[in-house]
């Protein structure tokens, strides 16, 4: 059996700890932060092709595109989402059927896709990445990337309703 002996020692010491922490997080229950959605961006639609396949690579490969999914409000990773990805590659342009493909997310909300490598159009080396299942607000992505020999670019979306 425990007892616990109230002194003034003890009471000072519970009181000092009540007063530092703050009465409201004893009160409320712990939530997390809320987690903004992604907005669209400029450009981030240019030679968009509704329903492209879902692929295991695009082309013959060589350059990684890669990012996550998570939920507006809370981040939660998000399985099983479809993202669409295209470019201007060493083997075809932005606007070609064969530098357009789709995979989906892991259980944590991860993808990735192998394509060629991404070659500046407009002197951007950059890519495009599309959420458009509908479940969601559709977003459009449009990542540049640092160096044109580069070879991997990341995209982040976060989600909500649509």
């Amino acid at each position: 059996m425990i007892t616990v002996l109230l002194n003034r020692r003890n009471f000072l010491a519970a009181n000092g700890s009540v007063l530092a922490t703050g009465v409201s997080s004893l009160l409320l229950p712990a939530r997390a932060q809320g987690v903004a959605p992604t907005a669209s961006m400029s450009g981030g639609s240019n030679n968009y092709q509704k329903g492209a396949p879902i692929v295991d690579r695009i082309g013959k490969g060589g350059f990684w595109m890669t990012g996550t999914v998570r939920r507006a409000g809370d981040g939660a990773p998000m399985a099983g989402q479809r993202i669409q990805i295209w470019a201007h590659t060493t083997e075809g342009r932005e606007e070609d059927q064969r530098s357009h493909g789709a995979t989906l997310t892991d259980k944590n909300g991860v993808f990735r896709l192998e394509m060629p490598q991404i070659v500046p159009i407009f002197g951007q080396p950059h890519g495009h990445l599309a959420y458009d299942s509908g479940e969601f607000k559709t977003v459009f992505l449009r990542p540049v990337m640092r160096s044109a020999k580069d070879t991997s670019l990341e995209a982040h979306f976060v989600l909500q309703p649509a």
